[in-house]
């Protein structure tokens, strides 16, 4: 990827971060900035980079440099509440998105049923149908809500509830990237592959169903499952990645997966009780935000811009602490103080430039294995 295109990336993702503050301390009344919030991160800068990853160009083909156009139009008009141009602009999109998976993959996704297909290939399909499925769900609501009114009985049935799984293809193309570096492709462990495949997918729909139509019990149920599912996978992670520096990143992203779990199951449970009060815990919800969004999500897409560049000149235990210091205190700080919400602004802005503009480390290969020229072993090696 070139570095115009990651500067573009960078500068897409630190304005989704920004607004995701002015909407807290500059709201406008007929216009809701979380969108902008939520656009600019999964669709505009997610959406593209899944896109792009999937050809495997060294630069955006005109398909991809459409879908990010789009997309930013896309955002824009869905902030303006002009939704008729949001319908067709989303046609077309969905169309980009299903024109790159059946070119990649194939028309019906019968690669999902096929044992011996790898489990990284069909997250990276499902990422692509969950795109554009999500295109097209959305536009129902729109349509449903804004002009047809076909069923007014459901108020988890809103726009900004699904505009928000516009995040879990991002997740699907991270487990992608986690399964790609596994190296035992045994039948046992084929199999539990597998099985996270299917738990993750039809869990998270399953859950999705049991918000919109309301019943706290049966969510606290399929996301303990999922968190299972999650403990499964970084225990996969843990033992089948060899040793590499996108091990450290990716196992970074489980990490705040499991955050994510965690604190979704608690304000579930918490959402039961009698004494809920939705100010209270807003905390709760924020930390689950940022560490599903500016955590989970960011480690996939970050690789996913400098994959063919790995290793990076960075010490990555100081940039993954960075990290997590960001996402886990200083964002959820700005949520409630101005001044760590600009400091957050500006150390997420360092943080993506440090991941995305490091340079790549020169390799050598030495009697037969590569080296980094500071690997001890590659020094031992040469006395």
């Amino acid at each position: 990827m070139n570095s115009s295109f990651r500067a573009l990336i960078m500068m897409l993702m630190t304005t989704a971060l920004a607004f995701g503050f002015i909407n807290r301390y500059a709201p406008l009344d007929r216009f809701n900035f979380e969108r902008l919030h939520v656009f600019l991160f999964n669709l505009c800068s997610g959406g593209t980079l899944i896109l792009f990853f999937t050809q495997q160009d060294s630069r955006p083909s005109p398909r991809v440099v459409a879908f990010f156009i789009l997309s930013l139009v896309y955002a824009l008009l869905a902030f303006l509440n002009q939704y008729i141009l949001v319908l067709g602009i989303s046609i077309v999109l969905a169309i980009i998105v299903e024109s790159i998976r059946i070119e990649k993959f194939s028309v019906f996704p019968a690669e999902f049923f096929n044992a011996r297909i790898p489990v990284s290939e069909k997250f990276h399909q499902a990422s692509l149908l969950c795109l554009s499925m999500g295109l097209a769900i959305s536009s129902l609501v729109i349509i449903n809500n804004v002009y047809a009114h076909w069923i007014t009985s459901m108020p988890k049935l809103v726009l900004d509830t699904f505009f928000l799984g516009f995040s879990f293809p991002l997740s699907l193309i991270t487990l992608s990237l986690i399964f790609s570096f596994m190296e035992n492709h045994s039948p046992p462990l084929a199999f539990w592959k597998n099985l996270v495949f299917w738990t993750i997918n039809l869990g998270v729909i399953i859950f999705f169903l049991f918000i919109i139509f309301e019943i706290p019990a049966a969510q606290v149920v399929v996301t303990t499952i999922l968190f299972c599912a999650v403990l499964l996978v970084l225990f996969l992670a843990l033992f089948l990645i060899k040793r590499l520096q996108q091990k450290h990143f990716l196992v970074s992203g489980i990490g705040f997966l499991v955050v994510t779990a965690v604190t979704g199951i608690l304000y579930i449970i918490l959402e039961i009780l009698p004494t809920y009060s939705h100010e209270n815990l807003k905390w709760l919800m924020v930390l689950h935000t940022f560490a599903s969004l500016y955590g989970w999500n960011l480690c996939g897409l970050a690789i996913i811009c400098r994959y063919g560049d790995f290793p990076i000149r960075l010490h990555s235990k100081y940039v993954i602490l960075f990290h997590w210091a960001i996402v886990i205190i200083i964002a959820p700080l700005g949520y409630f103080f101005p001044l760590a919400a600009v400091f957050a602004v500006i150390s997420y802005c360092i943080l993506l430039y440090v991941i995305l503009f490091s340079k790549a480390e020169a390799l050598i290969n030495f009697n037969g294995q590569t080296f980094r020229k500071r690997d001890k072993i590659y020094q031992k090696c040469r006395k």
